[in-house]
């Protein structure tokens, strides 16, 4: 299951939003006094994700 990679398509907005959630996240982990290890590893991949542009194209079918 490791092995299955996910790919989702953010504009800036978006990606700020997700990072600024998971950001939180680890905050009240950290004041629970918790492991945010996951949290840390998600957000990582997330702030050093490639960019790629690309076009989306709306066909009528």
């Amino acid at each position: 299951m490791r092995d299955e990679k996910s790919y989702i398509a953010l504009d800036d907005f978006e990606h700020r939003i997700v990072v600024d959630c998971m950001n939180e996240m680890r905050n009240k982990l950290i004041a629970d006094s918790k492991y945010t290890d996951a949290v840390d590893e998600v957000l990582l991949k997330i702030i050093d994700a490639k960019q790629k542009e690309f076009k989306v194209i709306y066909k009528e079918a």
